[in-house]
């Protein structure tokens, strides 16, 4: 088989796993995670271009990924198949952090008459493991998956303030700031302060910083230990409720559910 030149990306993440690093899974892995709601069914050479790689390489992976039951094509387009999402259950299913989560998640949305999430921390991004919304809202954006930053999410946000100081700050002075709409905070100093205040508070509340017309506020999710593990949150459209009713209303009803996931999560 014919050696696949390297990115310069790549060949650092290489040298630094060392020669038990699998670069043919690693490469499947990524042009898997090129698909997305803007990428939903591409061409060879839209692929190779995303991931950067020769055509020979992808057309590979490609074809392996089909006869796997993972990807499917109609000769000149290519897709992901719903057997992908078995990579995603397998996380999901062996995870008490999700299995616990949803159901309470469920109880607390028919509850409150609103979308509630969990999420964890993955590098600068949170993702969200478990998501419910009562049978009125249609959110397209929001599913168990999804990836939002965690400087500019009130999920993000509880979570990065349990963060001891130094290492919050080595977090804040490498990480880049999206300006996502015309209220996402791209100052960092601007954005420790908030990150702190979430932590005295013990909840974070972003308005309109991810999305326009969206708020939110979350808590942190902790282990018996006292350990955080994820967040919890409530979403809405800003015209659904007021940030007095966000902390009013949801915020008590999170906290609970918070003290009482705690016990549950050893």
């Amino acid at each position: 088989m014919p050696r696949v030149s390297r990115s310069d990306a790549e060949a650092h993440v290489v040298e630094a796993a060392g020669p038990e690093f699998l670069e043919a899974l690693a490469r499947g892995i990524r042009v898997i995670q090129t698909f997305g709601r803007d990428h939903r069914q591409m061409s060879l050479s839209d692929i190779a271009r995303l991931v950067g790689l020769p055509r020979a390489s992808v057309r590979r992976t490609l074809h392996t990924l089909i006869h796997l039951g993972l990807a499917e094509t109609d000769g000149r387009l290519f897709r992901l198949t719903p057997r992908v999402m078995t990579l995603a259950g397998a996380y999901l299913l062996s995870n008490p952090i999700s299995t616990i989560v949803q159901p309470a998640l469920e109880r607390l949305s028919a509850e409150i008459g609103e979308a509630c999430s969990a999420a964890v921390r993955d590098g600068d991004a949170v993702v969200m493991i478990a998501y419910a919304s009562p049978p009125r809202v249609l959110q397209l954006t929001s599913h168990v998956g999804l990836r939002l930053p965690a400087v500019s999410s009130s999920l993000g946000r509880i979570i990065l303030a349990s963060l001891p100081d130094d290492a919050l700050d080595a977090f804040l002075s490498r990480v880049e700031l999206t300006p996502l709409t015309p209220h996402t905070i791209i100052d960092k100093a601007e954005l420790r302060r908030r990150i702190l205040k979430a932590r005295a508070d013990g909840y974070s509340l972003v308005d309109q910083e991810v999305e326009l017309g969206f708020r939110s506020i979350s808590v942190a999710l902790r282990r018996l230990d006292g350990k955080t593990i994820g967040s919890l949150n409530v979403g809405l459209h800003s015209e659904r409720g007021t940030i007095a009713v966000m902390r009013n209303t949801f915020l008590p009803k999170l906290r609970a559910l918070a003290d009482v996931m705690r016990e549950q999560l050893i």
